[in-house]
């Protein structure tokens, strides 16, 4: 684990991006701000992500993060939002990557791991060990938000990265 940061977790999404803050200390985690960045789905495409990229600098802006952890896009039955959601995920991954910040991705199975022990939890035992974990009076909702906190746990525990190799030094 890395002695001291902030992380900012991306659950990535077009109708519905999920976010998570977590400072990390030492071993001590602690819950800044949780949520969802939303768009409406009458609204045109292009102004749908404009709306994700300024929603991810507005924070990136206010809770100045030193790190930026993604969940990895992973479609098996649903592949019909493979490409608008990669698209949310594409101008969340620009606007931290404009930012300067180490950029980093997890595997759903990589997060599971690290937050619960098990590669294969369910998505209730995620949330009950996000919650233990940074102390919360109770689950974190929408599912969104719950799944980007635990991005941002697993990059905290792990301190392990996957997209070195973007970053544009």
């Amino acid at each position: 684990m890395i002695a001291s940061m902030r992380v900012l977790g991306i659950d990535p999404g077009l109708a519905t991006m999920g976010y998570g803050v977590v400072d990390a200390v030492g071993s001590r985690l602690a819950v800044v701000d949780y949520g969802v960045l939303q768009t409406a789905a009458g609204l045109p495409f292009p102004r749908r992500l404009e709306l994700l990229y300024e929603g991810v600098n507005e924070l990136l802006a206010l809770h100045k993060p030193t790190h930026v952890a993604f969940e990895e896009l992973f479609f098996y039955q649903n592949t019909t939002t493979a490409l608008p959601v990669s698209a949310g995920r594409g101008v969340a991954l620009l606007a931290a990557q404009q930012s300067a910040l180490p950029l980093y991705e997890y595997t759903p199975m990589q997060i599971k791991l690290a937050v619960t022990g098990n590669g294969h939890a369910d998505k209730l035992q995620v949330q009950q060990m996000v919650q233990r974990l940074l102390n919360l009076g109770k689950l974190p909702k929408p599912d969104d938000a719950a799944d980007a906190l635990a991005v941002a746990i697993c990059l905290a525990v792990t301190g392990k990265h996957c997209l070195e190799e973007y970053r544009i030094l």
